[in-house]
């Protein structure tokens, strides 16, 4: 059964970390839905970049979602911690075990949920306190049970293989890097 990832775009996220995990994803042959929760499917990155997404927030049928992705940026991680109804669905996805992940200032929106107790994680530099409850690694990916966290743009290639991992496997996701030229 094909598996569906959500990343999630707010105003002000990081375009390098959005575009390399949804690209990444569909070259794994892995179906990517870019979710706008603005409202509208245009959303500018932190950076003044526009990107078109799939589908609104409220047109996302969940029950065919496997797994939630926030990138990160600013004030982008800030704007999809103020969204009740992805918070919500994101208490879902952790109570059901499904998976869930976040990349350089969006694993604040988990720590303030509280879903990162007794985890390990990693973020960017300056926000690990915000990570209530977790471990923080300071590693580039970090994978602790079903959640993947990831420390900025510069390894968003790096977040993006590890959830290929987690869908297909390690060999596949490594000769995709390898492929991609990713070190």
């Amino acid at each position: 059964m094909e598996k569906t990832v959500a990343v999630y775009l707010a105003e002000g996220f990081e375009e390098i970390e959005a575009v390399s995990i949804i690209d990444v994803l569909r070259r794994a042959g892995i179906e990517t839905l870019a979710v706008s929760v603005t409202g509208q499917k245009a959303v500018t990155g932190s950076h003044g970049i526009q990107v078109t997404a799939d589908v609104l927030f409220e047109e996302v049928d969940y029950s065919t979602v496997d797994m939630i992705v926030l990138p990160g940026g600013l004030p982008g991680a800030n704007n999809l911690k103020e969204h009740t109804g992805l918070n919500k669905q994101i208490l879902n996805f952790y109570k059901t075990g499904k998976p869930l992940g976040a990349i350089c200032a969006a694993p604040i929106v988990f720590g303030n949920l509280g879903i990162l107790k007794n985890e390990k994680a990693t973020c960017f530099p300056g926000f690990e306190n915000q990570l209530t409850g977790a471990e923080v690694t300071g590693t580039d990916v970090e994978t602790s049970g079903k959640i993947i966290t990831g420390k900025g743009a510069g390894v968003a290639m790096k977040f993006a293989l590890r959830i290929v991992e987690m869908f297909k496997g390690k060999t596949f996701a490594e000769e995709l890097g390898r492929k991609m030229i990713v070190s």
